[in-house]
């Protein structure tokens, strides 16, 4: 059931179809489609999924678009699943964030709290103008994450609408699925082990493999300890300078191709798997 919506007016012939026709081509890309196309997928109920990122510093081996390529990619592979069994597209990914923490490096691009809200908001905004009814957000950019969570609310009342936020690696994460691919950490962290190994999988001309020896924190390497969304008990802005001084946290030296496409694919099929399930919007 969906919530806060009224049902396409389709019947359940044409949405079979729309699937169908979406699941024997790879174009699932928004800005790839005609907009005759994209009213089709609209009157299909399809999902969009709406990635978000940032372009920053990632350490001295990995280019700034990390996050925005990492995110795309991903997403690229959950609608690749997803579209096997309903209608779904990618909508273009929005490659700035809240990375203020990042900014002492240089290379970085930064957004306010008030207009990364709004940035959101008109986005969604245009998507539901184009007749589409579920958006999923999907960050790809751990600065993101904290405010993603508040605006979800802000975002579901300004607009009507249930707009539902995720990360692409939140599911990996609950669930420890990356505790048996990587070596020293127990999940995503920054230009790191996973970072790279996803990087050296899907977008290789972007890794300096002469600066992999440089990618190094020792403070990112604990395997033992939990991975999460929540903020520290007592909490203060930092730089990322003040806490990794290579603008790694983990260990790139690690990495491996074979390792990116485990993650990549788990992060994607575990997410796909609620998608397909009608999830977040049937309950």
């Amino acid at each position: 059931m969906d919530l806060q919506t009224t049902p396409p007016v389709m019947d359940t012939t044409a949405r079979t179809d729309m699937t169908k026709d979406q699941s024997s081509t790879t174009e699932l890309a928004w800005n790839r489609m005609t907009a005759q196309e994209l009213v089709a997928a609209a009157e299909a109920d399809a999902v969009v999924l709406l990635p978000v990122a940032s372009t920053e510093q990632h350490g001295p081996h990995l280019t700034t678009g990390v996050d925005t390529f990492l995110v795309t990619e991903g997403c690229r592979r959950v609608a690749s699943i997803v579209s096997k069994q309903r209608a779904i597209v990618v909508a273009p990914t929005v490659w700035m964030g809240l990375a203020e923490h990042h900014v002492a490096f240089g290379g970085t691009f930064s957004l306010s709290l008030t207009t990364y809200h709004a940035l959101l908001r008109e986005l969604c905004r245009s998507i539901l103008r184009a007749r589409f009814k579920k958006i999923l957000i999907v960050n790809g950019h751990g600065g993101n994450i904290a405010a993603l969570a508040a605006m979800t609310t802000d975002l579901a009342q300004e607009l009507s609408a249930p707009i539902a936020t995720t990360t692409l690696y939140d599911f990996a994460h609950q669930s420890d699925a990356y505790v048996s691919i990587l070596e020293d950490q127990t999940g995503v962290q920054h230009a790191c082990e996973a970072e790279t190994s996803m990087m050296l999988a899907a977008f290789p001309d972007c890794v300096r493999t002469d600066r992999i020896s440089e990618a190094f924190n020792p403070r990112g390497v604990q395997k033992d300890r939990k991975l999460g969304n929540s903020t520290p008990p007592l909490n203060r802005w930092r730089s990322f300078s003040m806490i990794a001084p290579t603008g790694v946290m983990g260990d790139a030296r690690k990495a491996t191709a074979i390792k990116g496409e485990c993650l990549l694919d788990v992060a994607a099929e575990l997410l796909a798997a609620r998608l397909i399930d009608g999830q977040p919007w049937s309950d």
